[in-house]
């Protein structure tokens, strides 16, 4: 009998260490990322510059650090992004006061998921937006100033949305956010559709996405956004990226009249070449067009366009790249200004960046 309750404890105890071994364990993931750059306009002043994170001149600059954590377990999953700096303000520029101080700290992302099935999963928070080719963490993007039609798109969606894997190549997303840019909401109830469409075989080099953003704002101005990206790795070193953006605005509150409607649209070819594993560059032209002065011309009644023009060298330590470049905006109408004030159409920078990760 002894023998016998021995071999079952045994076994038992066998079965239990079994069980706990094939458990799933909690996934847990800690990566992070900063930049620092240096820019000189020369035309000699920081007020040239018109697009996102790059608001200086002769001086040595912070960009951001990112830390990012991630955490799943079974059918549910949590992200909690965080930027800390210049560049984190002026990306949650509704919800951090003073957005230019260089100790801004902002929630870039914050979302929690749920796998429904293999093919549907459900996300409700904060999160990147999916318009557009370039993306806020520095490290992410080969040139380090940034393009027209990211400044002034969206940058993020506060709400909740579906990822629906329809194959192993076709894949959507549709969803209900605040109005663009912002976390809170408290002066009406209007919300945002936000759609994409995804197009990635493994098999090929081409990558299409479809993307779509439509709603009222806080102001009642109504939107409508369609954006295209397409990527083709035509060999290992050397690539190709497409952006294409086209955003229409209605003034709700003068509907009918011949002022209520206006649009701004950008197009932009990105060339990538990598020499070798540690070197590469980055030839990035846009044209940027706003002649209905919603945009960066804004302050100019007549608006304009800007064809602009960006070379990024690409130099890989492991983790650290150093981004040496060279940038030429050229506008239709007098938009910048020389040292001495005299209005311009054309502005020039060199800026040397550094970013890391892990």
């Amino acid at each position: 009998m002894l023998t016998t309750l021995f071999a079952t404890g045994s076994l038992l105890s066998a079965y239990a260490q079994t069980s706990t071994d094939t458990t799933t364990v909690p996934a847990f993931k800690l990566s992070g990322s900063a930049d620092v750059y240096y820019k000189y306009n020369l035309n000699g002043n920081y007020t040239d510059n018109k697009t996102s994170f790059t608001n200086s001149h002769n001086s040595f600059e912070l960009g951001m650090v990112s830390l990012k954590a991630e955490h799943s377990f079974k059918k549910g999953s949590i992200v909690a992004d965080l930027g800390f700096g210049r560049r984190a303000g002026e990306f949650s520029y509704n919800d951090v006061p003073g957005s230019t101080n260089g100790l801004s700290m902002a929630i870039k992302q914050l979302y929690v998921s749920y796998q429904v099935t293999d093919k549907i999963k459900l996300s409700l928070g904060s999160y990147g937006t999916h318009v557009g080719y370039e993306l806020v963490d520095a490290y992410l993007n080969r040139n380090y100033s940034m393009s027209y039609m990211f400044s002034y798109g969206p940058f993020f969606h506060t709400g909740v949305k579906a990822d629906v894997a329809l194959s192993s190549s076709l894949s959507a997303m549709v969803g209900v956010f605040n109005p663009t840019d912002l976390k809170s909401v408290t002066l009406n109830s209007h919300k945002y559709i936000g759609a994409q469409l995804g197009w990635a075989p493994a098999e090929t080099p081409v990558k299409l996405y479809l993307n779509y953003l439509e709603g009222r704002d806080t102001s009642g101005i109504q939107n409508h956004q369609v954006d295209v990206v397409a990527t083709y790795q035509v060999t290992e070193k050397f690539g190709l990226g497409y952006n294409g953006t086209y955003s229409t605005y209605l003034d709700t509150k003068i509907k009918g009249e011949a002022n209520a409607s206006a649009n701004w649209w950008g197009s932009a070819l990105y060339i990538n070449a990598d020499f070798t594993d540690k070197f590469g560059l980055t030839l990035r032209g846009e044209y940027f067009s706003d002649k209905d002065a919603l945009k960066v011309y804004a302050a100019s009644p007549e608006g304009g366009n800007i064809v602009a023009g960006t070379l990024s060298f690409n130099y890989k330590i492991g983790n650290l790249t150093l981004i040496p470049e060279f940038r030429l905006d050229k506008s239709s109408v007098d938009l910048f200004n020389k040292k001495d004030g005299t209005a311009t159409t054309t502005t020039a920078n060199v800026l040397f960046a550094a970013t890391y990760h892990f």
